[in-house]
C-alpha cells in the first residue's frame, strides 16, 4: 500500500507516473479496493497539493530569466483562471492539463480548503471510476478478483 501512495502522489506531480495501472495491479492481487481507493486518493491528491504549494510560492520569481512564464503568459493565465475559477480543478485530475491546473490555483492564491476539497472530489472520483473499470473489464484476467 505504500508504494501505491508513493506512485500516486509522484504521479499528480509535475513528473510522470501510472499510479493507475499500480492501482489496478494491486486491485488484481486480491488488495481491498476501499483501502485501494482511499490510498491512491489520498497519495495524488497530496501530490496535487505539492503543485499548489509549489505554484504559490512561484510567482515571487517571475522577474527572472528562467522563470518558464513570461509577464504576458501570466497574463493570459490569469484571465483564464478567473474565467473558469477554482471548478477548473475538477480537472485535476485530467493527463496534461491537471498539472498545471493545479500549480495555477497555487499561483492565484485560491484558498486550502477549497483546493483540497475540489481536488479530493476529482481525485477520488478518478480512482473510483478506474476501480470500476478494472472490476469490469480485469476480473476474467485476475482471476475474478
Amino acid at each position: 500500500m505504500l508504494s501505491l501512495f508513493v506512485v500516486a502522489l509522484v504521479s499528480a506531480t509535475l513528473l510522470p507516473g501510472g499510479s493507475e495501472l499500480w492501482l489496478a495491479r494491486l486491485w488484481c492481487q486480491g488488495e481491498s479496493a476501499a483501502l485501494l481507493w482511499a490510498v491512491a486518493s489520498a497519495g495524488n491528491t497530496l501530490g496535487s497539493l505539492i503543485n499548489v504549494w509549489l505554484g504559490r510560492y512561484a510567482r515571487r520569481f517571475q522577474d527572472r530569466r528562467w522563470f518558464p512564464a513570461s509577464r504576458a503568459g501570466l497574463v493570459r493565465a490569469e484571465r483564464w483562471y478567473y474565467r473558469f475559477g477554482e471548478w477548473s480543478l475538477l480537472l485535476s485530475w485530467a493527463p496534461l492539463i491537471g498539472d498545471p491546473l493545479t500549480v495555477l490555483a497555487g499561483v492565484f492564491r485560491l484558498p486550502w480548503w477549497r483546493a483540497i476539497l475540489l481536488i479530493g472530489l476529482a481525485k477520488g472520483a478518478r480512482y473510483a471510476l478506474v476501480l470500476l473499470l478494472a472490476r469490469q473489464w480485469l476480473a476474467p484476467l485476475c482471476g475474478g478478483a
